[in-house]
């Protein structure tokens, strides 16, 4: 059976199946509802484009919860009135400059893709 690609990072050149994407969301569906996401919470989503990115809105969407991207490229002003806006406690992002834009806002837990257990490797895929 042919493996269907779903993405492929244009920084990496790394490609992710539909398997994979199901796999990563599925264990960072589990992660997400650990930390107590439930049914119409907001989650904030700050990552660039690519693998991470699909595979944690999958995750949110998953978890019953409701994704809120927010563009990883803002500046510092602009990405703190979207992450105001949301009124989010929650937010996924590795971006040093959405973390600390999370300081004054409801954001209370903030997650990277590590701590989603969908790490950026995706063996086998290039």
């Amino acid at each position: 059976m042919d493996e269907r690609i779903v993405m492929v990072d244009s920084g990496t050149g790394l490609k992710l199946t539909e398997e994979q994407l199901d796999e990563r969301s599925a264990v960072a569906t589990v992660q997400l509802r650990r930390r107590g996401v439930r049914a119409g919470d907001t989650v904030l989503i700050c990552l660039p484009v690519g693998p991470d990115l699909m595979v944690a809105t999958d995750a949110v969407i998953a978890a019953g919860g409701v994704a809120w991207p927010v563009p990883a490229d803002l500046d510092a002003a602009a990405l703190s009135d979207r992450i105001m806006a949301s009124r989010a406690r929650v937010m996924i992002s590795d971006l040093p400059q959405a973390v600390e834009a999370a300081d004054e806002s409801r954001v209370r837990i903030v997650m990277s893709v590590a701590d989603l257990g969908a790490l950026h490797s995706y063996p086998g895929s290039r």
